[in-house]
C-alpha cells in the first residue's frame, strides 16, 4: 500500500476546498491502493523559503531554518504519492502553496514519485490554469504529473446536500486519477527500490568538474599530474570519476 498524501493548498478562512475535502477524503480513503492522509497547509505555518547552504548544516542530515520546515521536509519525504488540492488565483496557483513545494528542498522529497491534482473555481474554468502551472513545478522537482486530474467549475454549486458532486463525471474523473496515481506510485516505488540516480543537478556539476580536470590534465601533460593519476593512464575516464565524486560534494 502507498503512502498518499493529499496537500490542501488554500489557507484562506473562506476557503471552497472545505466543499471538496469531504468528497474527496472519502474518495482517498476507500481506494485500496492508498494509506491515504490530509495535509491542511494551515496546520504548516511555513516561512516565506529563504533556505540556503547556510542554513541546511549537515547535507546528511539538514536542520534549516526551522524546526517546521525541517518537519515539512520529512513529512514530503516519507510519501509515495501526492494528490495537489488548489483553487485558481490570478491564473495560477496560491502563493503559500508554491512556498510549501519550494520549501521542500535538498531533500528532494518529490522526486521519483506521482503527482496528482485536483483543482476548484468559482468560475467555469475550474481552476484549469492552476493545474497547468503546477504541471510545470513538479516536473522541475523531478516529479511524476499524471495527466488525468479532476476539474471542478462552479465550485459553489457543485456539491448536493449529500456532499456527492452533483455532476457525475466529476467522480469519474476521480476515480481514473486514483487509479493512475496508483499504477505510477507501485512503478515508480519498484523504481526507486532497484536504485536511483544521482539528481540531475549534482551529475550536470560533477561532469563539469570532470571536464575542468581533464583539461588541466591536458594543459599540464604527464609531468604535471600525480603518480596515481599516470598509473591510471590519465585518461579521460579516469577523471571523470574523481571529477564525478568532488562534483556531488560541492553540490552538496
Amino acid at each position: 500500500m502507498s503512502k498518499l498524501l493529499v496537500i490542501v493548498g488554500s489557507t484562506r478562512p473562506t476557503r471552497s476546498a472545505d466543499l471538496v475535502l469531504p468528497w474527496l477524503t472519502e474518495k482517498v480513503s476507500g481506494h485500496e491502493a492508498f494509506d491515504a492522509e490530509i495535509v491542511d497547509l494551515r496546520d504548516w505555518p511555513l516561512p516565506i523559503f529563504g533556505e540556503h547552504f547556510g542554513t541546511i548544516g549537515d547535507i546528511g542530515d539538514p536542520t534549516y531554518s526551522e524546526p517546521i520546515v525541517k518537519a515539512w521536509n520529512a513529512k514530503i519525504k516519507g510519501a509515495d504519492a501526492y494528490v495537489i488540492v488548489t483553487p485558481e488565483y490570478n491564473h495560477s496557483v496560491p502563493g503559500g502553496l508554491k512556498n510549501a513545494i519550494d520549501s521542500v528542498w535538498v531533500s528532494f522529497g518529490f522526486r521519483n514519485k506521482p503527482v496528482a491534482f485536483v483543482s476548484y473555481a468559482g468560475g467555469q474554468t475550474g481552476g484549469v490554469r492552476a493545474i497547468e502551472h503546477l504541471a510545470h513545478v513538479f516536473v522541475e522537482t523531478e516529479s511524476v504529473p499524471v495527466r488525468n486530474s479532476v476539474v471542478i467549475p462552479h465550485v459553489r454549486d457543485a456539491f448536493g446536500d449529500d456532499g456527492q458532486p452533483k455532476n457525475p463525471v466529476v467522480n469519474v474523473a476521480a476515480d481514473i486519477m486514483l487509479d493512475d496515481l496508483a499504477w505510477w506510485a507501485a512503478a515508480l516505488d519498484k523504481a526507486r527500490a532497484g536504485g536511483e540516480l544521482a539528481p540531475g543537478t549534482f551529475r550536470l556539476q560533477a561532469a563539469l568538474a570532470a571536464a575542468r580536470l581533464f583539461r588541466v590534465a591536458r594543459a599540464r601533460g604527464p609531468v604535471g599530474l600525480s603518480a596515481r593519476h599516470r598509473g591510471a593512464g590519465c585518461d579521460r575516464a579516469g577523471f571523470a570519476g574523481r571529477g564525478q565524486r568532488a562534483g556531488v560534494r560541492d553540490a552538496a
